[in-house]
């Protein structure tokens, strides 16, 4: 009889430590990883009407940016301070809906600063100034400078797709099949200079799209 107690207490025993060990091995339960995030700047130009920032009715404030599209090239290799450009807006800007700005409509500017590349310090720059915009026939003064360059295919190459038709946030020049992203070689520095980053001069062919940003609020109307 003490011999069936003494093994009835054993059992027990070891079913405790089993139940014990059973409720402490697992690992604690790890914290689900935090979300990825991408800080990588945009690279591509919109394919679509742009809505304008917050503003009053007729206002394209200061800060606003536009795509335009160059009309002509230019080349720090060939330009000279004070030449005069045409370059004409990529999409329709919209304010609640209305468009305030066709696309295709001109954009003026003149070239404010030139460096040519050079045996010492080769990289050639364009500093582009943006001062007028003509909007349904009327010619409005504005103030920008750029922001960003992107690679196109170029005028000629994109005809075949013009013409689909401003104020219907169509896009101007085949926007959509023919730009190819940020220009390969070049950084936009101080004051909106337009530089080349391969100790060569700085090109932007006709059909490149420059970025600008308004310094000052415009009044369309």
């Amino acid at each position: 009889m003490p011999v069936l107690i003494r093994t009835v207490a054993l059992l027990g025993a070891l079913a405790a430590v089993a139940c014990g060990s059973t409720t402490t091995n697992y690992p604690p339960a790890s914290a689900p990883a935090p979300p990825q995030t991408s800080n990588r700047p945009t690279t591509t130009a919109p394919s679509g009407p742009v809505e304008v920032n917050n503003s009053a009715r007729g206002e394209i404030p200061a800060g606003q940016e536009l795509d335009v599209r160059l009309q002509s090239t230019l080349s720090s290799e060939t330009a000279n301070v004070e030449q005069r450009f045409e370059a004409t807006t990529a999409v329709d800007l919209l304010q609640n809906g209305r468009v305030l700005v066709p696309a295709g409509s001109i954009v003026r500017g003149v070239v404010s600063g030139v460096k040519k590349a050079g045996r010492i310090d080769r990289a050639g720059s364009l500093t582009l100034s943006f001062d007028q915009m003509v909007v349904n026939g009327r010619q409005t003064s504005i103030r920008g400078m750029a922001t960003s360059v992107f690679e196109s295919g170029g005028i000629r190459e994109e005809k075949g797709t013009a013409g689909v038709g401003a104020g219907a946030g169509a896009v101007i020049g085949g926007l959509l099949g023919g730009l190819k992203g940020a220009v390969v070689g070049a950084v936009i520095g101080a004051g909106g200079a337009i530089a080349a980053t391969d100790g060569k001069d700085i090109t932007l062919p006709a059909g490149s799209v420059i970025r600008i940003r308004l310094d000052s609020p415009v009044y369309i109307g």
